[in-house]
């Protein structure tokens, strides 16, 4: 009876992690005390109001995509869509046609008309990230619709109206690429109406604790499990990390810490074996951290039944190398 009175408990548990991941909850979504991530919620907060366009700066996992929707969500648009769109996933061509849709014939394998995000996100906030990667010409299409609020469809001689809140990100600074003539410095000065720089990680280390234990219930609710508290030792380690992948980063970190956990409190142990010895001691004492790297990967397999993708996400290596790590430890 006990058993299933836990696990009901920890049903209700993801259930309401799932709601709130669901629900609106704007800046309230975002964690940290520290007064550089206040300061920049400080800033969302005033421009979210406005229809102004914004430019998100800042190092890749530090969060972007997350301030781009607590602004949409504060904003006057909130009803209406927050369509999100990565503009270094596509190659030119499917980018073009994602944007701005196509007609029915614009291109081989173009069957039918497609509406493009550009229309999705009517009304509403359309968030580019990565914009630094967006082609010349594509910036140029951009730069009318933000001018303008009209586009052209592939293939289509008639143009389109909508009304978009514009919210951009990049990791690049934009200026210096305008400068080399790699990004449009008239897009660029367009976009920059208001910029807001996010802090790395490393320059919030006060902020390390509540996140990790943030993604410990997170985790633990996922896999059924009660949360383990995070060991003085695990927290010094975190805190020694130079976060160069910042929040993303961490978040892979709990969750590999938190599947790998056997006890009620996370210790050195189920940290990569990098951040356990650091980086200058990995030459020294190769053979044990070899041992230490297979019991690692023999944990994984374990814990994902075999499946070998799911591992080599969790391990955050390439299959190739998770297939010749498994030879060569003869697992």
């Amino acid at each position: 009876v006990a058993r299933a009175m836990e696990k009901a408990e920890l049903q209700q548990k993801v259930k309401r992690l799932e709601e709130r991941v669901n629900q609106k909850f704007g800046f309230g979504i975002i964690l940290g005390n520290s007064k550089p991530i206040q300061g920049v919620i400080l800033l969302a907060q005033k421009v979210a109001a406005t229809d102004t366009t914004v430019l998100l700066l800042g190092e890749t996992g530090t969060g972007k995509e997350v301030f781009a929707q607590a602004i949409h969500q504060e904003s006057p648009r909130r009803d209406k869509p927050f369509v999100a769109l990565n503009c270094s996933a596509f190659s030119r061509e499917i980018l073009e046609s994602e944007l701005f849709g196509h007609r029915a014939g614009a291109f081989t394998g173009a069957m039918k008309d497609k509406k493009g995000l550009m229309e999705e996100a009517n009304g509403g906030t359309l968030f580019l990230d990565e914009i630094g990667e967006m082609s010349l010409d594509l910036q140029a299409k951009l730069l009318r619709v933000l001018e303008t609020n009209t586009f052209y469809k592939v293939g289509d001689t008639k143009p389109t109206q909508v009304s978009v809140r514009f919210i951009a990100a990049t990791n690049r600074d934009l200026q210096k690429e305008a400068e080399n003539q790699h990004f449009r410095l008239d897009l660029y000065y367009r976009l920059s109406v208001f910029e807001i720089k996010l802090p790395a990680l490393r320059q919030r280390p006060d902020d390390i604790p509540l996140l990790a234990a943030h993604f410990v219930q997170v985790y633990a609710a996922k896999i059924n499990r009660p949360a383990p508290k995070l060991s003085p030792a695990f927290l010094e380690k975190l805190h020694q990390s130079p976060w160069k992948g910042n929040i993303r980063e961490l978040k892979n970190v709990i969750e590999r810490a938190v599947i790998l956990s056997n006890h009620s409190e996370l210790t050195v142990q189920e940290l990569p074996f990098e951040m356990q010895f650091g980086t200058a001691n990995l030459v020294r004492g190769l053979a044990t951290l070899a041992e230490i790297e297979k019991q690692h990967i023999q944990r994984m397999l374990q814990h994902t039944q075999g499946n070998k993708t799911e591992t080599a996400r969790l391990l955050g290596i390439g299959l190739t190398t998770l297939y010749r790590k498994i030879e060569e430890y003869e697992l």
